[in-house]
């Protein structure tokens, strides 16, 4: 599995980014070709730092999909997309995931 995760800087117009993140961008990157799964988030918490407003997190089988889905049309269309709504700044994080294995704690 490979992961792309979006985090974005809380906007000027919360209300107008909400609105085109769920009506127009995501639709969007629901059509990338390779995308397992899609989470997002515009209630976030973010401790003493209100600076991060939400998040989108994508899923995909490798690294190679995940490349693929980005430079295919869906990709940059959705890539051109980003300053509609997200003028505040936005991070993108891509990254393998880990599992580390719990154990019971003794006595536990």
């Amino acid at each position: 599995m490979y992961k792309l995760i979006a985090i974005y800087v809380r906007p000027e117009d919360p209300a107008h980014f909400r609105k085109h993140l769920v009506e127009t961008h995501l639709p969007l990157v629901a059509r990338f070709p390779g995308l397992q799964a899609m989470h997002y988030s515009v209630a976030i918490d973010a401790g003493e730092d209100d600076q991060p407003f939400a998040v989108v997190e994508c899923e995909f089988a490798d690294e190679k999909a995940l490349r693929d889905a980005l430079s295919s049309p869906e990709g940059e269309a959705a890539g051109a997309d980003v300053p509609n709504y997200a003028a505040a700044g936005v991070s993108i994080l891509t990254y393998e995931p880990r599992t580390f294995a719990l154990t019971p704690f003794p006595g536990g």
